[in-house]
């Protein structure tokens, strides 16, 4: 299994807070995974466009837009 860059306990919180009574150790693992896959696709988004505009620094902003580019919001 991949080195995760994301802790486990928090996913337990976030499915928690999204209304689940219990959390699985391997469900909180794959939320990890796929938050993971999904904020690697919206910075290299946000990179993107930074480097677009003549920057090396990614800025909030360069977040914003590339999480609603990626997300579709």
């Amino acid at each position: 299994m991949a080195d995760l860059e994301l802790a486990i306990a928090p996913m337990h919180r976030l499915c928690k807070k999204a209304g689940a009574e219990r959390v699985s150790e391997a469900a909180a693992r794959e939320l990890a995974k796929a938050l993971e896959e999904i904020g690697i696709k919206i910075a290299k988004e946000a990179l993107d466009f930074a480097m677009h505009t003549g920057r090396k620094t990614l800025k909030a902003e360069d977040i914003e837009i590339a999480a609603k580019k990626v997300m579709g919001r």
